[in-house]
């Protein structure tokens, strides 16, 4: 039996498209037979077997089935459900004599053949299960007019499937017809969706199971696919799905493996447990559950309790490859990429064509950075099945990034769109150096041989690097250990965040991550990062704000022992990044509470397999104790923050905001802050920047550090801006730049007042602040330049304008001329040449440009170097690395 066979017998099955006189005679005789039955009587009882296969209660859908057979009841749905209801218990055995007692009775049913297969594996028959695709296969070839109803069609399209046979030519081929010829028939939708599902193609997924849903709104299998495909883009909603299902059926295995792999991932380790012994006690044998079980003994470094749940996960269905393929998926999940790729290589010693263990081995070998064998495996799998989404991207991105350029130096590959490392890729190496510097010698961590880092100048291509998918809109970075994915500056649209700060935080994960092993939660790992980016630049993190102030004295506030959970579901975006503060905070109390060296110790041990809150205990103190010291620090940073204030709710204010309204409220809320700060701004808004002064002045008060978009600093330099209060502008917006690594445009006017006054060091200082920003707009590249030229740092000026030359410059003849000229005077002659001959190639009429390309090509007058004036704070062109097309 191979797949041209069964090719071949789809094809011929296509094109009947009308039951031949062979199939009629079948029904007149199968119609003749059930007129001589109580059909009404066993439409009843099919429909009371039916709730009891549904609702969980397996054993009384045995019972009913058993009874009707034993009466001679014909209809095939009394096996079927029998054999399903006893492979839900794990009664395998009990499922393989009801298989061989349907076969006597319905020899030519692929619908128990189709079942035998997964019987036949859990009996430890795998061999035979392979030879039934045989016999279905010789069923279909003989006789297919037997199968053209839907019920069988759906069989005969999961058959196809089975043998490799083109999925989308399936799914429109087969599940389509179906549709079209039987709307009202829920299993076409249903199989449809979940091939979809199994291709990760979630959208269509979704699609088939609202209108399976249509038609059968209290089936749990289809809940449970709703769950599934909304697992990723929509948790609440997944959540919402998951719960009817189990409201339905309780004893639901798949929606409760659902929700015990959700605490797995929340780290509720004995929630996962109490969930897993519920799967248990339908199905003692259930290989899933098992599999889960294993994962959590390894996260708790108990090698004999892994090893005996992977062998009972395997005792039934020796060879089963989803077991290790469930294991691998959820260790990846937990950042153990090389166990992980451990045990999909087992997966596939298996079944070497089982292809989810081959797409998730792909991934774990590109997070490991073994690319070369991770992409192979991606195109492997794309070439088996070009309807795997995963695969597709993965082998799409590929060929993108063969056009990147790659930087090499220090220990670091940097991959990256090959003008953007032009423009910037020796900067990503300073900083990657400078972090590695600061960061190795600090937690007393030995590198990997090679760090990766590739950044994408496209968001949708780091979501398919990062996840395999498209999606991830809230990530900037991620780190995979020693392999780092991020966005560029280029995918985040006009205001990208500081890349600088992106890069160091990243690069801090892969340091405690090395140093743990990777066996760290990701509130721990995270804390650190955002910990570290506070240490190294007071600007590069998010500090306490009236929201956060809210949620801290609020209910939002996780207890350290919890914090795991803080990252998993949370209720909005500001929830999410709430979490990233708060898990800071927790380091920060930590090396203040109990030093440095405590925290270091917290690390080693979690690489030696002890878990989070044992590790705490045993080098801080005990949880209760860290739980109740962390409330009160962070509680009090919370009361401290805008001390006095009356915090009021938007609603609270009144309706009208002009300043007038707001100015009468304020009588009775005086040391309202949000009444304030809707006063200022309503006043600014009205361009009374005398009266503005007043409220400002309050506020400034209050948050002398609060930098975010509406502070009281901005609002203050605005008004001093307008009355010409230069210098107090300068001050306040020197204060905003120390505090706001993302404030472009106080960055700009900065470098404008200071240009006024001919303080080019501050001049360049913030041109370097634009460039951390966004290093791919001209802008801070002219002001490096001129400020180069003013002063003669003619490093700073050729820095600029050659960067400017690679960038579209409005004038490039200008670029190019200037740009020689500096060269000539550094007596750099064959680099001047050059440039001036581009800057003629432009605008060849261009007459400064040709007296400076005689002065350059006439003998030099003297052959005594050129001094060059120097400035201290001025960097030196960026060292250009190995660069490998």
């Amino acid at each position: 039996m191979d797949e041209e066979f069964a090719l071949s017998s789809l094809r011929k099955m296509k094109h009947v498209q009308q039951p031949g006189p062979a199939k009629s005679i079948f029904l007149v005789l199968l119609a003749s037979s059930l007129l001589l039955l109580p059909s009404v009587c066993f439409a009843q009882s099919l429909t009371e077997a039916k709730t009891y296969f549904r609702t969980g209660e397996y054993a009384k859908c045995i019972d009913a089935a058993k009874k009707q057979i034993e009466n001679g009841s014909l209809p095939e749905d009394w096996r079927i459900f029998k054999i399903e209801s006893e492979l839900a218990l794990g009664r395998y055995k009990d499922a393989l004599a009801s298989i061989e007692e349907a076969k006597t009775t319905y020899p030519f049913s692929i619908r128990v053949l189709w079942l035998e297969r997964e019987v036949r594996r859990y009996n430890g028959e795998s061999p035979k299960a392979k030879e039934i695709l045989a016999e279905m296969a010789s069923n279909i070839e003989r006789a297919n007019w037997r199968y053209r109803d839907a019920e069988n069609m759906v069989i005969v399209g999961q058959f196809f499937l089975e043998l490799g046979a083109d999925a989308k030519q399936v799914r429109v081929d087969i599940f389509k017809q179906v549709q079209t010829q039987s709307p009202n028939f829920p299993s076409s939708f249903i199989t449809a969706a979940e091939l979809a599902l199994a291709k990760n193609d979630y959208a269509l997924a979704a699609e088939d199971f609202q209108k399976a849903l249509k038609l059968d709104d209290e089936n749990p299998r289809v809940l449970y696919g709703l769950a599934r495909s909304f697992e990723s883009s929509d948790p609440k909603k997944a959540e919402e799905y998951v719960n009817q299902a189990l409201k339905i059926n309780p004893r639901h295995v798949p929606s409760l493996l659902l929700v015990a792999e959700n605490h797995l991932a929340a780290e509720r380790y004995d929630v996962t447990e109490e969930v897993l012994a519920k799967v248990l006690d339908v199905n003692p044998s259930e290989p899933n559950a098992w599999a889960i079980r294993s994962v959590v003994a390894h996260l708790a470094s108990d090698e004999k309790k892994e090893k005996e749940a992977r062998q009972k996960s395997l005792a039934n269905w020796k060879d089963n490859p989803n077991v290790d393929y469930l294991i691998g998926k959820f260790l990846a999940q937990k950042y153990r990429f090389a166990e992980a790729a451990e045990a999909q290589k087992r997966a596939l010693a298996f079944d070497p064509a089982f292809l989810p263990a081959k797409m998730e081995l792909s991934n774990d070998l590109l997070r490991l950075g073994d690319e070369e064998q991770g992409w192979k495996l991606a195109e492997e799998v794309f070439e088996a099945d070009n309807y795997n989404v995963v695969a597709h991207n993965l082998t799409t991105l590929r060929d993108h990034m063969q056009k990147f350029r790659t930087l090499k130096s220090d220990g670091f590959v940097v991959r990256m769109d090959a003008r953007e490392a032009e423009i910037y890729g020796p900067r990503v190496l300073e900083v990657l150096r400078d972090a590695r510097k600061v960061l190795t010698d600090k937690y007393k961590v030995e590198l990997p041989e090679t760090v990766a880092v590739e950044i994408f100048p496209r968001q949708q291509d780091f979501a398919i690097r990062t996840f395999g998918l498209p999606g991830g809109a809230g990530f900037l970075g991620v780190c995979f250990g020693s392999v780092i994915t991020m966005n560029s500056p280029a995918s985040q649209g006009s205001t990208p965040s500081n890349w600088e700060a992106v890069l160091w935080h990243e690069f801090c994960h892969v340091i405690t991550l090395t140093k743990t092993r990777n066996k760290m939660p990701r509130w721990l790992s995270e804390g650190i990062s955002v910990y570290e980016e506070r240490l190294k630049n007071k600007s590069w993190w998010q500090s306490i704000s009236p929201s956060y102030r809210g949620m801290i004295l609020g209910e939002d506030l996780t207890p350290v022992s919890k914090l795991s959970g803080a990252f998993m579901q949370p209720p909005s975006g500001e929830h999410l990044m709430f979490a990233y503060y708060e898990s800071s905070i927790v380091v920060e109390y930590i090396v203040n509470e109990y030093g440095h060296d405590a925290l270091l110790a917290i690390l080693d041990d979690l690489g030696k397999g002890l878990k989070i809150n044992d590790a705490i205990a045993r080098h801080a103190a005990p949880l209760e104790k860290v739980d109740t010291g962390f409330e009160t620090f962070i509680r009090d940073r919370a009361s401290n923050f805008a001390k006095g204030a009356e915090f009021t709710k938007e609603d609270e204010l009144p309706k009208r905001r002009e300043s007038a309204a707001l100015k009468a409220w304020l009588t009775d809320h005086p040391n309202s802050f949000t009444g304030l700060q809707q006063y200022a701004m309503s006043l600014i808004q009205e361009r009374k920047w005398e009266a503005a002064k007043e409220p400002i002045e309050k506020l400034l008060a209050l948050v002398p550090e609060y930098a975010e978009g509406d502070s009281p600093l901005l609002m203050k330099a605005k008004v001093s801006r307008e009355l010409g209060e230069t210098d107090v502008e300068l001050a306040l917006l020197e204060k905003m730049a120390s505090l706001n690594a993302d404030a472009v445009d106080t960055y700009r006017r900065l470098a404008e007042l200071h240009t006024e006054r001919n303080d080019w060091e501050a001049v360049i200082l913030n041109a370097q602040r634009i460039l951390a920003v966004n290093p791919l707009i001209p802008e801070p590249y002219r002001i490096l330049a001129a400020a180069g030229e003013k002063t003669g740092d003619r490093d700073a000026a050729i820095s600029g304008l050659r960067t400017l030359s690679i960038m579209d410059p409005y004038d490039p003849a200008d670029i190019h001329f200037r740009t020689a000229r500096l060269m000539e005077q550094a007596g750099r002659r064959e680099e001047a040449r050059k440039h001036v001959l581009m800057a003629l190639e432009e605008a060849p009429r261009y007459q400064a440009a040709h007296e400076l390309l005689l002065t350059i090509l006439e003998p030099p007058a003297t052959s005594a170097s050129v001094e060059q004036p120097s400035r201290p704070n001025t960097p030196d062109p960026p060292a250009l690395p190995e660069v490998i097309e």
